[in-house]
């Protein structure tokens, strides 16, 4: 398969995969705190790719390792817990949304630290798309209650994930996909999250209830594709692409988060539907021109 084809086919899977990532999470809530979901989800899967890691630990990049730290920590660790934490005050659905502002952030951190070259139009596109996230902020049906706090946790989370995308593409592109998924999880997250599991109490609480059982199943689902998987995928799709189309599947996640959420129960209001409008307008205004390494 070419490199064009296996991007957009990567792309669609992509967004199939991350889009769902909203509902686990929710629905993993339903059992577990924020903290332990985020956890459980970067554990389980450090320990399905320990293999992995153990069998290709002489291809560890050594000289790369600060690089390696910054794009697993940015890229698969506080995120974790920051999308966990905003879901027990907003929907999924809304918290779809404003993870598709990440090629915003690839913009702004491209710009800032490597010197990636952004135009009028990419700027443009970001006041449309920031204009369309305060709709959401506060188009809520409490009037009175804005939700500031929990859209500032998922703007702080998307900015993570620009962060370790453009590390990842700018230092890290000669360690294969799959190697590198199993490093950053098995070797550099793999003590961090057990020591976070362990610090809620989890081990101490935990018994094997159907209701704990059916909450591990949703957290597994959650870590084995939508972290696991998808960050390997994810990985290639930079390999064959740019840090700025690899952004782009974010404009698709949020409709696969929307209808999840809608089967759920959820509504969105007018004024967060056009919100929500905004934003995905914005983001196609920017895309139409190619971020370029100087």
């Amino acid at each position: 398969m070419n490199a064009d084809k296996e991007k957009w086919l990567l792309l669609i899977i992509l967004s199939v995969i991350w889009g769902s990532s909203f509902i686990l999470i929710k629905k993993s809530l339903d059992h577990f705190s924020p903290y332990q979901v985020g956890a459980l989800r970067v554990l389980i899967a450090g320990i399905i790719l320990m293999p992995v890691a153990i069998s290709k630990y002489r291809l560890f990049p050594k000289k790369h390792l600060k690089w390696l730290i910054l794009a697993a920590f940015t890229g698969n660790f506080i995120p974790m817990f920051l999308f966990p934490i905003a879901e027990t005050q907003i929907s999924s659905s809304i918290a779809g949304i404003i993870n598709s502002m990440m090629p915003i952030f690839v913009i702004i951190v491209g710009a800032l630290i490597w010197k990636f070259e952004t135009t009028k139009r990419q700027m443009t596109g970001v006041f449309i798309s920031f204009t369309g996230v305060c709709l959401l902020a506060f188009g809520g049906d409490d009037s009175t209650q804005f939700k500031i706090f929990p859209i500032f946790l998922l703007l702080l989370a998307t900015l993570c994930y620009a962060m370790s995308t453009t590390t990842v593409k700018s230092k890290l592109m000669d360690v294969s996909s799959t190697v590198l998924s199993a490093f950053v999880f098995s070797f550099v997250l793999f003590l961090p999250s057990l020591i976070a599991l362990l610090s809620t109490g989890f081990v101490s609480q935990f018994t094997f209830t159907k209701e704990n059982m059916i909450g591990l199943g949703f957290v597994s689902l959650l870590s084995v594709f939508g972290t696991g998987l998808a960050m390997m995928m994810n990985y290639r799709l930079l390999k064959v692409s740019t840090p700025l189309f690899a952004s782009t599947v974010t404009l698709l996640m949020p409709i696969v988060a929307i209808i999840w959420g809608v089967l759920d129960g959820e509504k969105l209001t007018a004024v967060q539907f056009a919100g929500t409008i905004v934003i995905i307008a914005g983001l196609i205004f920017l895309r139409a021109k190619t971020i370029v390494q100087k």
